[in-house]
């Protein structure tokens, strides 16, 4: 009988729709026999991974010190232990796979993916057992019988596991050398914390770091320049003279030499009128749904991805797989959006005449699309009023996906730019206005009042050659720093940074071939590791370096562990072991070479340091910013935060006074039921609430606080 292998509980469930169960056990179920499988099937799953990487003193009873003396760490083979947190799951799973006459790896269709499972069948030494793949783009119920008709060979996936696991040893080796290397060298320097090194989270905190280094470095410098207030005898228009002044004396020069007054006369000397188009944007890789989520509503990488998920994942099953790095799709997935239109359009209350129901190269390219295509909504459309029972955060994402794939079915915005030439004296005076001929796809993202109001200049109907009244000026202006980054532009940079990072062109073109640091999958998760670790601070959305950070930065100043063309070329390294081009070995062997020229070299960057001990100190005193749990339930706007002694709204202060108590007769209130109290109304049963006598109830909301709901009496008052 074949055991089907899932990465997840959810992901089980969904597979499991698309057969009939005979019978649920703990940790697996049993499958009906049908066309597919006539004996039958097991179906089991982990959580995540069920095996991890033993600790160093696991290896040698020396390396159980942080000692320099140790360094390198280099074991002669990695070992596996299980995750304490899965060990009765995993019982479970090696028992289906050693009865198993076959096996369906039914993993998440990635690199990870394949870790997780192959590592468990290496564990339960099953691997000699015949191995296919599951590799499907949706969970939907058609979608996941039809990738089960079409198993592919399990040998056929064996070099993305190669992959995984030469990235899972190399930053076991990097992690735990550096990160003890760093501390113990840091420790020498008065500072007593624990410094987590890693071959992707330094250089993106270097970035960060470079960033701050620049707005502290930078010293504005003045210019002046001239600008005009036209009064036409059809209204009035501003414009200003192209060239800037690095001095006033410049100025008065050509103030002087041009014979200008502040009220003076001028004339259009040009009119030039034309009209302009911009395409629909591109479909959403996660990066790019990431950046854009951060930009309009402020939400963190890592909440866009919890949110994609939990729209990809069951019950939901209404967008296809999140973790991608592709914006196109291929002809397969355009057919049935087309086939979807009106319902689309039905959903998102969007009518149009769709301009082109022919695949565009723009949108739909094979070439472009691997392992998976663009985040799109599935068969399964949500009708109105499933979407209006969506949170908050899910309708913003599942909004911002379907409108991007209408996008592709409308019309071209068009435009009319206008460009006004005012001779003033011999100077020219530029003016630009823009009026909208067809907002075509701009309909479905309407912009902000006021981005609105700064690209709608328009001009009022004058004529070439007509005199105006100038009143002219000279205004007085200055540089402005580079802007920190916010946590969409630092999941950007991150992806692109070899667009202007590394000077020489070999370096650039590693970089943006292997789209610069981290993956789809990792990117959000490294900057909660960089908060986690309090190298960095975002606060209001915007990212900062903690002086923790700084220290490190400081040190690693001028390695490869601070530079991104390092990771760039691991990663493509690794990708050439995915695609069976390169060798595992061969790569550890460089990651090993690597460390050692590291603990040698790493001292002698000690003196570069300029944080004072007392500040890592005091910094870590400061109070950190508490991450949302929920839209506040009561006025809508507010999101509930962690307080001291509760959980409040954020608009508090304009007036909501929505209250959650952290700990109510003895009880704890956990952020995971603040959220499902928020979010559904209701909590499900908590027990161990301690009045009179201990009893356990549901806490439902009501105007401002919540009230206990018993299973089977009737509500008691809070």
């Amino acid at each position: 009988m074949p055991v089907i292998l899932a990465e997840k509980p959810s992901q089980a469930k969904a597979y499991a729709a698309a057969f009939q169960i005979q019978e649920k056990k703990d940790g697996y179920m049993r499958l009906k026999p049908c066309s597919l499988f006539p004996d039958g099937a097991v179906l089991t799953w982990g959580f995540g991974h069920l095996l991890e990487l033993r600790a160093p003193a696991d290896y040698e009873s020396s390396w159980k010190k942080w000692s320099l003396d140790t360094l390198p760490m280099l074991p002669a083979h990695f070992r596996f232990k299980p995750n304490p947190r899965a060990f009765k799951q995993l019982k479970v799973v090696k028992q289906m796979l050693q009865e198993a006459d076959s096996i369906i790896i039914a993993t998440d269709c990635d690199r990870e993916g394949e870790n997780i499972a192959r590592s468990v069948i290496d564990y339960t030494k099953t691997s000699h057992k015949p191995i296919r793949r599951l590799w499907i783009n949706s969970l939907e119920k058609d979608e996941v019988y039809k990738g089960f008709e079409q198993l592919r060979e399990g040998a056929d996936y064996f070099s993305l596991y190669e992959e995984a696991r030469a990235r899972q040893f190399s930053d076991w080796i990097v992690g735990m050398n550096a990160s003890r290397l760093y501390t113990l060298l840091l420790k020498q320097k008065g500072i007593n914390e624990v410094f987590s090194v890693g071959r992707v989270q330094t250089p993106t905190l270097k970035l960060i770091y470079d960033r701050q280094k620049e707005i502290e470095a930078f010293e504005p410098e003045p210019y002046w320049e001239l600008e005009g207030t036209f009064r036409a005898e059809a209204g009035e228009y501003k414009g200003k003279y192209k060239k800037r002044f690095g001095s006033k004396e410049e100025v008065l020069r050509i103030w002087k030499e041009h014979g200008l007054k502040k009220d003076t006369e001028g004339t259009i000397s040009s009119i030039k009128k034309e009209e302009k188009q911009e395409k629909p944007p591109l479909l959403h890789s996660l990066s790019s749904l990431q950046t854009t989520m951060n930009r309009k509503y402020k939400m963190s990488p890592s909440a866009v991805l919890k949110t994609v998920q939990s729209l990809y994942d069951e019950p939901l099953k209404a967008v296809s797989y999140p973790r991608t790095d592709t914006r196109h799709i291929t002809s397969g997935e355009f057919n049935y959006l087309k086939g979807n239109l009106n319902r689309m359009q039905d959903c998102m209350n969007a009518s149009f005449e769709p301009a082109s129901l022919t695949p565009s190269k723009r949108f739909v390219d094979g070439g472009k699309v691997q392992e998976h295509h663009a985040i799109i909504p599935t068969k399964k459309v949500l009708s109105e009023g499933q979407f209006e029972k969506l949170n908050r955060a899910q309708q913003q994402v599942y909004k911002e996906i379907m409108n991007s794939v209408l996008a592709m079915f409308h019309r071209n915005y068009v435009y009319e730019e206008t460009t006004l030439e005012t001779d003033v004296q011999g100077l020219i005076f530029e003016s630009k206005g823009r009026v909208d001929s067809q907002l075509g796809w701009k309909e479905l993202f309407p912009a902000p009042k006021k981005k609105k109001e700064q690209e709608d200049k328009t001009l009022p109907p004058v004529t070439e050659g007509e005199q105006v009244k100038a009143y002219v000026q000279a205004a007085e202006k200055e540089t402005q720093p580079p802007k920190p980054y916010t946590e969409g532009q630092l999941i950007n940079m991150m992806k692109s940074c070899g667009k202007w990072i590394e000077d020489d062109e070999a370096s650039k073109k590693v970089l943006q071939e292997t789209e610069g640091l981290g993956t789809e999958a990792t990117r959000s998760t490294i900057i909660q590791t960089l908060q986690k670790q309090e190298y960095i601070r975002i606060q209001k959305n915007v990212v900062e370096v903690t002086a923790k950070g700084r220290a490190l930065c400081e040190v690693v100043e001028g390695t490869l562990l601070s530079k991104p063309l390092l990771t760039a070329k691991w990663e493509a390294f690794l990708k050439q072991i995915g695609s069976g081009e390169a060798d595992k070995e061969a790569f550890l062997k460089q990651t090993e070479a690597f460390t050692k020229k590291l603990v040698e070299e790493a001292p002698a960057g000690m003196t570069n340091m300029q944080t004072n001990p007392d500040q890592v100190a005091a910094s870590k005193k400061q109070p950190q910013r508490a991450e949302p749990i929920a839209l506040c339930p009561v006025c809508q706007k507010g999101q509930l935060m962690e307080r001291k002694s509760f959980y409040g709204c954020s608009e508090y202060a304009n007036g909501c006074k929505f209250t959650i108590p952290k700990t109510l007769l003895k009880k704890k209130i956990t952020q995971a039921q603040v959220k499902k109290l928020c979010e559904k109304g209701e909590t499900q049963v908590i027990k161990g609430f301690k009045g009179k006598k201990p009893f356990d109830a549901k806490l439902k909301r009501k105007e401002n606080g919540v009230e206990f709901v018993f299973p089977s009496k009737d509500n008691a008052s809070s």
